[in-house]
């Protein structure tokens, strides 16, 4: 039955154009969960490269996070393993100033207030949820967040990421915008990223 819902409430998200006229491109909710996912990875928006492939995370960026994760292609693209849930699910457009891009914009709000609060709870398998950038920072941890009383940014998440561990941790964007962060933070792979893939081979293998 839970995962009748869950394919039910898919084909709604997929169907969405609730911000039809707000987006530079047609829509194209992009997102992938299956009932037995027992890893949650919730990012920020589609890019315009995504948008055009229609797959999350094909492209540098998912290189990256999958060698992060210790998981090739098929096993990250197999939706009974791992839900990628974004925080926005259309491609959102990009911020201009004197005629340059200066990046994606935020994603679209009224994809979390209006599917997340539905779409999550059908996935009840999860157990380990990782969190890439501010925008999935302030929802997933909303109540750590309310409870310390101050921002958390992703440099602050990443030093303290054993308040939050083995549930969640967040990740900073694997994309190659964030080489200089990496080189600055070197405990992160040093550290983080051995204990991550531990955890993700124990969920994805027992």
């Amino acid at each position: 039955m839970a995962g009748d819902q869950l394919t039910s409430m898919l084909a709604d998200i997929r169907a969405c154009s609730l911000c039809q006229h707000d987006l530079p491109l047609p829509p194209r909710p992009i997102l992938q969960a299956g009932s037995g996912a027992r890893i949650l990875i919730a990012g920020q928006a589609p890019g315009s490269k995504t948008h055009d492939k229609g797959r999350p995370f094909d492209d540098a960026s998912g290189e990256r996070l999958r060698s992060w994760l210790g998981v090739d292609q098929q096993t990250f693209y197999n939706p009974d393993c791992f839900a990628i849930i974004p925080m926005g699910f259309c491609y959102p457009g990009t911020v201009e100033k004197g005629g340059k891009k200066q990046g994606d914009k935020p994603p679209r709000p009224e994809c979390s207030a209006t599917w997340h609060p539905q779409l999550l709870p059908l996935l009840t398998n999860i157990e380990l949820t990782l969190i890439l950038g501010q925008y999935a920072i302030d929802y997933h941890l909303a109540t750590f967040i309310r409870q310390a009383g101050s921002r958390l940014t992703v440099t602050r998440a990443v030093a303290d990421w054993q308040t939050f561990w083995p549930q969640k941790m967040v990740l900073p964007h694997p994309s190659p915008r964030n080489n200089l962060w990496l080189k600055r933070h070197p405990e992160f792979e040093q550290t983080l990223l051995p204990r991550l893939q531990t955890r993700v081979q124990h969920l994805l293998n027992t």
